[in-house]
């Protein structure tokens, strides 16, 4: 027997194998044990669990009974792999405790995802971009996007919804048309240097011309695309939560004179004012407030009438606040220069049209693709967070919201009460 040794562990469908392979790949040892799945009474016969506890003692079992058949110690093996079920599921918490789970016999998330397709998947594929996941009855806590489709069904078999995101009003919503004592998180932390320096792409390229520069590339002519300098400019910042602070930073950091607006001046380095005040000394517009049920259409006619003229606006917040008709209509009117946005009035509708290719009868959307075939606008598709490290830190507070919750009931950081 060679001294160095291969084994191989497969978690089937069925049961274990645990196969040992000397260096001339010959078979030294191979053992087999099926196993069995448990149904949960309540879930009915198509559900299928098991315990996770028990399938590792039959894995440990089968490699020591493989070690004692070719003889070998441990110290022989000189790599392992290893296969398992398709669509297996196993959930720990924090302490490897495990919570669920569930083979690819368990045809519970087969039907509620076929069920979801046929009554919703046509709108839920046009509004979020994915078709239903085959998902298992709903857990006490689950954790969704901002674009997910809750049914309102669900309401009372949760205790706790967690979204994936800085804005919350669609959680609130939920809530409030669910009538359910509901916790609610989100994650306020993980985006707000990505957004913000989203914000300042967006009116630097503004400040500069960039569509145009790009387009007249093709003549090399260089009229009509003098560009605007950021030093000794005014910035305005609505809303300076997490997100506006670092575009307030941002800002500063420019050489521009900045000027904070928010309901709850929290921050000792900003110089605050009222939005009145503010508007006429724009140069910069950026909102990054939040969205409540007051102040939808926040940004209307009358404030653009006083912001000062030439001014470029940039919203990074939520497209409530500025309706893209409105925003057609100062551009018309040169009371502004430009218009940066990552986030859009009718968004679901919009993100519809465009991923269909079928025309939407909403005077918003209609705005909306207006302003995306002029020079002076620059429009993405609500990505400002969207940066490998701000990914990353999503992944990591979603986990610590997780755990908060599991270990004392409540949230790290819970939805705001209006």
């Amino acid at each position: 027997m060679a001294d160095s040794c291969l084994l191989a562990l497969d978690a089937g469908t069925s049961g274990g194998r645990c196969l040992i392979v000397d260096e001339s790949g010959g078979v030294a040892a191979c053992t087999s044990e099926a196993w069995s799945y448990q149904s949960d009474p309540e879930a009915g016969p198509q559900s299928r669990e098991f315990s996770a506890e028990a399938f590792w003692a039959v894995l440990s079992d089968l490699v020591r009974r493989a070690l004692a058949e070719a003889g070998l110690k441990a110290s022989s093996i000189a790599g392992v792999s290893a296969t398992s079920q398709r669509q297996a599921l196993v959930f720990l918490d924090g302490q490897g405790r495990e919570l669920y789970a569930g083979p690819n016999q368990d045809v519970r998330a087969l039907t509620e995802g076929l069920a979801l397709e046929a009554k919703h998947g046509e709108r839920l594929f046009a509004s979020s971009g994915h078709w239903p996941a085959f998902l298992l009855a709903p857990a006490r806590l689950i954790s969704i996007r901002t674009q997910s489709q809750l049914p309102l069904d669900w309401a009372p078999q949760l205790d706790a919804i967690l979204s994936r995101s800085t804005g919350y009003d669609h959680l609130a919503a939920y809530a409030a048309a669910a009538k359910a004592p509901l916790a609610l998180g989100y994650l306020p932390l993980y985006c707000h240097r990505a957004v913000a320096e989203q914000a300042m792409l967006l009116w630097m390229a503004l400040l500069r011309r960039l569509p145009r520069q790009v387009e007249q590339f093709r003549t090399f002519h260089r009229d009509g695309i003098t560009g605007r300098e950021c030093a000794g400019r005014t910035l305005v910042v609505v809303g300076v939560g997490n997100i506006g602070h670092e575009v307030y930073a941002i800002g500063r950091a420019l050489g521009m004179r900045v000027l904070g607006v928010d309901v709850d001046p929290r921050h000792a380095d900003v110089e605050y004012t009222d939005v009145a005040t503010a508007l006429p000394q724009a140069d910069v517009l950026v909102a990054a407030m939040n969205l409540t049920r007051e102040n939808a259409g926040y940004f209307d006619l009358t404030k653009w009438r006083r912001i000062r003229p030439g001014a470029v606006f940039v919203n990074v917040s939520r497209g409530e606040l500025s309706p893209s008709t409105t925003l057609l209509a100062a551009l018309d009117a040169g009371h502004l220069a430009g218009v940066g946005l990552d986030v859009f009035d009718h968004e679901a509708k919009l993100a519809v049209s465009l991923r269909t290719g079928i025309p939407a009868d909403d005077l918003e959307v209609a705005a909306t693709l207006a302003l995306a075939d002029r020079d002076d606008c620059i429009l993405t598709p609500h990505n400002a967070f969207n940066t490998a490290e701000a990914v990353r830190r999503k992944s990591e507070h979603s986990v610590q919201q997780i755990v908060a919750y599991r270990e004392r009931g409540e949230f790290l950081w819970p939805v705001p009460h209006d």
